[in-house]
């Protein structure tokens, strides 16, 4: 964690969520629990949506999915990283399976902690509160 993580701010700033799903399912759902915790969302589907959407409103956070059809979701995550923004999001590796060389894969191009799918509202509140203890 560093010192520019989003999560030390003020509790009172809404903070922006960009979610990078390919299914809309699970965006509809992700966007609805962080709406309800007082997120603005955004969302995309591709790699060229997701860079667009950060060099226009760079998020406070990013959740993005382990699989991106067409797209080395790695790599992606290290273009994010790459890209000059005001802040620094929070990144977190949304994924199906606790696969420990994949997760390396992901934390190595940038991601900074990870999810487990499938995820409700609780989960989600969990790792916020995990991810603000730590920071």
């Amino acid at each position: 964690m560093t010192a520019g993580n989003p999560f030390l701010q003020a509790s009172r700033l809404m903070q922006h969520c960009l979610v990078i799903e390919d299914s809309s399912i699970i965006r509809r759902v992700a966007r609805s629990i962080f709406e309800s915790l007082t997120y603005r969302v955004s969302e995309a589907q591709t790699a060229a949506e997701t860079l667009e959407h950060i060099a226009l409103d760079a998020p406070d956070l990013i959740v993005i999915d382990w699989i991106i059809p067409g797209t080395n979701v790695h790599d992606l995550i290290t273009a994010i990283r790459r890209t000059k923004t005001a802040k620094r999001p929070f990144i977190l590796y949304l994924t199906t399976e606790n696969d420990e060389a994949d997760l390396k894969l992901a934390f190595r191009a940038g991601a900074d902690d990870y999810l487990l799918k499938p995820f409700n509202r609780e989960i989600i509140e969990m790792k916020l509160t995990e991810i603000r203890v730590a920071a």
